[in-house]
């Protein structure tokens, strides 16, 4: 997230909606990322979802980490950097989500309700849309960044995912044992 927010070329809905957010309350990005985050939480109870280690971890860490790095990374000026620090994003984010819905630690808040929509019978694909749209639209009205850098998150996180995730899967600790060989 910090890396769109340095990049200035515009950031993922959920950040535009943290950006709209703090823009009014006075809370810095992280904190605000944590109260959504918590908020969602919430939300899951009647969704019936079950939060996991990195469901916590998520809702709980990476507010801090977004206010740390915001304090650290340097704004680039050319836009090449500015690019790079986009794709590095986009990297960064299909490969942390690889890792802890790989690792089998449970979802993220924001992919919980995803989830938890999913199950009441709403097409998963529906449910992912209307919620980007939403927080979208809604952070865009608060007043969060959106430009060419939003549309390119939104068309490559979807595939970069899709591309982590079964690479960075854990193995099944209890693997069902292999057929016997015909001799």
């Amino acid at each position: 997230m910090a890396l769109l927010v340095e990049a200035g070329l515009g950031a993922d809905p959920w950040t535009v909606f943290t950006q709209g957010v703090a823009g009014h309350t006075g809370l810095s990005l992280g904190q605000v990322v944590i109260v959504t985050s918590l908020a969602l939480l919430l939300v899951w109870i009647p969704l019936r979802q079950r939060p996991g280690a990195g469901t916590l971890a998520n809702a709980l860490l990476v507010g801090p980490a977004l206010d740390l790095s915001l304090t650290v990374l340097p704004t680039p000026g050319h836009l090449a950097l500015r690019a790079g620090f986009l794709a590095a994003a986009v990297i960064g984010t299909a490969v942390a989500t690889g890792l802890y819905i790989g690792a089998g630690w449970g979802p993220g808040p924001r992919d919980g309700l995803m989830t938890g929509l999913r199950d009441l019978g709403l097409p998963l694909v529906l449910a992912r849309a209307a919620i980007e749209i939403g927080v979208l639209f809604t952070g865009w009205l608060l007043g969060g960044r959106v430009g060419i850098g939003t549309v390119l998150f939104a068309l490559a996180i979807g595939p970069a995912v899709g591309y982590a995730l079964p690479r960075l899967r854990v193995a099944d600790a209890h693997p069902s044992p292999l057929p016997a060989r015909p001799s």
